[in-house]
């Protein structure tokens, strides 16, 4: 099998459930089955909400450059990222490294228009992808047009919530009234497009046809690792 490396900790819980969810891809009979990873766990990057909500703080692009570039030089065949606002970064990502990135945004993207045939799909994420139109731009020409919940407080703070103590039934219902709303606005289709969302299992609204980006990023570095 051939190596993957991620750049984790966006966040910590993430990544780890993004490990968890690779381990659980394939039907491995003893260790030798499973998938290799080489796996910075960074929770030292540099806040995404701070530059790209606040414009302030550190700029996370050359810290995931020098994360790239470290895996790399472990052994790592191609690179993920379990993060979908850090994505934003992913041309620094590229121009750091010979090696392939492995594009959660752009596969989901697939998977939607896949999902939707026409309309709109709706964007369970940090309020900060909406501002920089990481979705938009990879829906452009799709004939998609991807729809965001009103109360981008109330998600941003779920988020806050999530890194700071971990998922819990509150900040679940704060996401599936997020998805509820959309629902209404007729997006049936529906991404959770936050790692962080990633960890409230089951929270979106009845009714909602929903995927996880987290999961279609699983399913490409199966896909890479065994191909």
């Amino acid at each position: 099998m051939r190596r993957v490396g991620i750049l984790g900790g966006m966040g910590p819980q993430a990544t780890i459930l993004l490990m968890q969810k690779v381990l659980e891809a394939v039907p491995a009979q003893d260790d030798a089955g499973h998938i290799p990873l080489i796996v910075d766990q960074n929770p030292q990057v540099p806040s995404r909400i701070r530059r790209l909500i606040e414009g302030v703080g550190e700029d996370p692009g050359p810290v995931l450059a020098d994360m790239a570039r470290r895996l790399v030089a472990g052994g790592a065949e191609a690179l993920a990222m379990p993060c979908n606002t850090a994505h934003h970064y992913a041309p620094m990502i590229r121009a750091a490294v010979d090696v392939p990135f492995i594009d959660m945004v752009a596969l989901s993207v697939q998977r939607a228009v896949g999902l939707a045939e026409g309309g709109q799909v709706g964007i369970l994420a940090s309020p900060a992808v909406r501002r920089i139109g990481l979705f938009d731009a990879a829906f452009a020409g799709t004939g998609i047009r991807p729809v965001y919940p009103d109360d981008e407080a109330a998600l941003l703070a779920a988020i806050r919530q999530i890194k700071a103590g971990g998922p819990a039934p509150e900040v679940a219902q704060v996401l599936r009234v997020a998805s509820d709303g959309l629902l209404r606005r007729g997006a049936t289709v529906q991404m959770i497009a936050c790692t962080e969302f990633s960890l409230l299992a089951g929270a979106t609204a009845g009714g909602v046809t929903a995927f996880d980006t987290l999961d279609v990023l699983v399913g490409a570095i199966r896909d890479f690792a065994t191909g």
